[in-house]
């Protein structure tokens, strides 16, 4: 058998710590392991078990004294320490009462929650806008499949006329107990039951509509408000258009998950827009006037003489609407200076003149000739 490990390296804590650290200690691991969270997980089962065992010495004042002066031999029957076991008589304290004891009930310590009003399960939608729709906002229509309840049976599950029956395998409770056996002592686990899967009711004549289950799926026709300046990969949430709740349990939440496509001319940031422009190089040297696309259409801009490539420049108020806030963000124009690969022989000459002037030498253009 594998050594047992140290009380209270299990719990997290020194061997000084206090009652009320050792009590924190345990809430804070065991919603990591416990069963009711971990359905069918044997590793987490055992991991809660040695929890329980822990905190069950640890949290009693004369069963820690004993565990301080003996450790682990202080329990063990086979060494004398049958009277002192912390399982010994507690065969009906299972994982759900000692969490429900910690916690104040829920994950399984009270049939009441399973078998009460519950909410519905929440859907995902994921919706493509094109990159004007999410700039200026706009409205789409989606169809969404969801369950709804089922008129016939109003969703009680039964044939119009007839009634569930109380489970009479978990007695309407929805759970069942299962006690197990170790050197450790008894341990009681509540699990759903099987037979009512957890309703806590047996329907002996189904609805012919939803065939017993309540609810049936129908296609649901809703507009979507998307706002301005919404950018991809953010989300949207409809409260109350999700699957229908259970015994009068509310419903559950829509969330729309935005995709925005690309723009073959602007890139963006945040509420800003990126753009590259190509411009005259006699613009750049000169300065002028050029003509900018926005999203609103197109205006005028000066550039500055003497521009150099890849110079950015901010037109304010020219980007995306600022989501949920007021102004848009701007407009940088990445502007690169175009050098032609072609000029006209008066072009050239103009350039060689300038040349001369600033007293840079240049490669004159040859003659045609067979031998020249």
């Amino acid at each position: 058998m594998a050594e047992k490990k140290d009380y209270y390296e299990v719990l997290g804590v020194g061997k000084d710590a206090t009652d009320a650290e050792i009590k924190s200690a345990f809430r804070k691991k065991a919603k990591t392991c416990h069963p009711d969270l971990h359905p069918g997980d044997t590793a987490k089962e055992a991991e809660f078990k040695e929890l329980n065992e822990a905190y069950e010495v640890l949290s009693d004042a004369d069963k820690r004294a004993k565990y301080d002066q003996f450790g682990h031999a202080a329990f063990d029957p086979t060494m004398g320490g049958g009277a002192g076991n912390p399982f010994t008589g507690a065969e009906d304290f299972g994982f759900g009462d000692i969490f429900s004891t910690i916690f104040g009930g829920g994950f399984g310590g009270s049939s009441a929650t399973r078998n009460g009003p519950m909410a519905g399960d929440d859907l995902r939608y994921n919706l493509t806008l094109t990159f004007e729709e999410a700039a200026f906002g706009c409205e789409k229509e989606i169809v969404i499949s969801r369950e709804e309840i089922c008129e016939t049976c109003g969703g009680s599950g039964a044939k119009p006329g007839t009634k569930p029956t109380r489970c009479t395998t978990c007695g309407g409770t929805g759970q069942v107990r299962q006690q197990s056996q170790s050197i450790l002592g008894s341990f009681v686990t509540t699990r759903p039951c099987s037979a009512c899967r957890g309703t806590g009711q047996i329907i002996t004549e189904p609805c012919p509509t939803c065939r017993g289950n309540g609810r049936i799926k129908q296609n649901k026709r809703l507009t979507v408000r998307i706002p301005a300046g919404i950018n991809d990969g953010q989300t949207l949430s409809k409260r109350g258009e999700g699957e229908a709740g259970y015994k009068g349990g509310p419903r559950g939440n829509l969330y729309i998950t935005i995709t925005v496509r690309s723009h073959s001319q602007f890139e963006r940031r945040g509420s800003d827009l990126l753009l590259q422009m190509n411009i005259p190089y006699t613009v750049a040297v000169l300065g002028g006037e050029i003509v900018v696309p926005t999203l609103d259409g197109q205006i005028k801009y000066t550039i500055p003489a003497g521009t150099q490539n890849g110079t950015t420049f901010r037109l304010k108020e020219q980007g995306v609407q600022r989501l949920q806030q007021s102004g848009k963000g701007d407009l940088l124009v990445t502007v690169n200076v175009e050098i032609p690969k072609r000029i006209s022989d008066k072009e050239r000459q103009l350039l060689e003149q300038l040349a001369q002037l600033q007293g840079v030498a240049t490669v004159q253009k040859r003659k045609k000739g067979l031998f020249k």
